[in-house]
């Protein structure tokens, strides 16, 4: 039951375990970490760093995260809105690679909190000086208790008759220690006052300053936990809302600090085709062009980095064998030299041209093949992979390359299900036909 449906509430009334400031504030802490929909969860060591705060820009939804293995083991954290998709099964809404947004946001936070940091340097600059104000007000008063002692112990030396001897001796041994007990203290307040003095120095103030251009290789360094990166970013940043334009590379990024203010920004994601690219139509003419002029796949190459475009994917420049598909797909590669090749057997395709018929990737139909999704062999003389493939076999292949990306998983349940379906149907008929025993 929710508070606002109680009765009768008296806090205090009898005494707890914890109190009621306590008690809040656990359950604060437990609605945070649950993992639902409507709250950012627990922050975990995963890589994903916007994890829980990601939100999709066309639905309003929040968005999962998934991780692909990438280059030499490591994790890469992938967004996906795909809530339509598993829960009603409707078509997933868009997904992007987690890095690039990371990194966008992560750059973000560090500018924001350079001014900040500075401030916290100085404020902290003076609260060391106050430290070291408060410890030295403390050795004073020591000092100063040590003295009263000691003073005390003379009067009461000097009170005392003579000839009580006994007394007169036991007060000058207390005399004595007190006076013993205030040199020390006096020395240790001298060593103290030498290595730390009441005021830091310029070169105490200068590191504390220098703390500022530090939070960088803080939040970079081996010692700091994806965690604790997460904490940090949670206590700057309500959500972060991500719209991807179409299937291309270019996502807004809409980041909504804490207390309201927001941030909108342009990144770019990797893709997997060059087709998804939003200037490819540029990119294929100047491909054209200079391969009208006679350059070679890598002087083309060479160029088209220069004058700032870029393949998709996470490549930063494009090489002869890039250029060479770029190529194809525009429809200006050379063809090849058939007599080079063996003449084939009816109903054979060489790869390549079977991808191009098809207008697919020739590495996704290698994949295909290698998994055996579709039939062939790599050819005995020109090692090169032929794949067999009928009229049947083509459309086939086509549909399975329009389908939708994880459709084709579901279709065999499916068809198990309605096989299912119809032999419990005609099970049911036959027992209908028999006659009554």
């Amino acid at each position: 039951m929710n508070r606002e449906d109680w009765i009768v509430f008296l806090p205090g009334l009898l005494p707890g375990y914890i109190s009621v400031g306590q008690y809040e504030k656990n359950r604060q802490r437990m609605e945070a970490n649950r993992s639902w929909s409507q709250g950012p969860g627990v922050a975990r060591n995963g890589p994903a760093l916007l994890a829980g705060l990601v939100a999709c820009g066309r639905c309003g939804q929040k968005m999962t995260v998934g991780y692909q293995r990438g280059a030499g083991g490591r994790l890469r954290p992938v967004y996906v809105c795909a809530r339509e998709k598993t829960g009603h099964g409707g078509g997933q809404c868009q997904q992007l690679d987690g890095s690039c947004v990371d990194a966008y946001v992560t750059a973000l936070m560090l500018d924001a909190l350079a001014p900040a940091a500075l401030e916290v340097s100085l404020a902290a600059a003076g609260q060391a000086g106050a430290r070291r104000a408060q410890v030295d007000q403390i050795w004073r008063q020591r000092l100063e208790r040590a003295g009263f002692a000691a003073d005390r112990a003379r009067r009461q030396y000097q009170l005392t008759e003579p000839e009580n001897r006994l007394v007169a001796r036991q007060l000058e041994k207390e005399w004595e220690a007190a006076l013993a007990e205030r040199q020390r203290l006096g020395e240790e307040y001298d060593r103290f006052t030498a290595t730390r003095p009441r005021t830091l120095t310029p070169a105490e103030r200068s590191q504390i300053r220098a703390l500022a251009t530090d939070i960088p290789a803080i939040w970079h360094a081996p010692t700091t936990t994806d965690a604790d990166r997460k904490q940090l970013i949670r206590h700057l940043i309500e959500q972060v809302q991500i719209t991807v334009a179409g299937t291309s590379e270019q996502a807004e990024v809409q980041v909504v600090w804490a207390g309201g203010h927001t941030t909108t920004g342009q990144i770019t994601r990797p893709v997997a085709s060059l087709t998804q690219l939003s200037y490819y139509p540029q990119l294929a003419q100047r491909a054209r062009e200079l391969a009208h002029a006679g350059l070679t796949h890598t002087q083309i190459a060479a160029q088209l980095t220069t004058e700032g475009f870029r393949p998709p994917k996470r490549c930063q420049t494009f090489t002869a064998a890039a250029v060479s598909d770029l190529l194809r797909a525009a429809g200006a590669q050379q063809p090849r030299n058939p007599t080079r090749r063996p003449a084939l057997a009816e109903h054979e395709w060489w790869l390549r041209d079977l991808a191009t018929h098809l207008d697919m990737s020739h590495i996704t139909l290698d994949s295909w093949v290698r998994r055996g999704w579709a039939a062939g062999y790599l050819h005995p003389a020109i090692k090169r992979i032929v794949v067999q493939a009928d009229p049947a076999e083509v459309e086939r292949l086509r549909i399975l390359h329009q389908t939708p990306r994880g459709q084709h998983l579901r279709r065999p349940w499916l068809t198990n299900q309605q096989a299912s379906t119809d032999s419990a149907e005609e099970g049911a008929s036959e027992n209908a036909d028999k006659p009554q025993v």
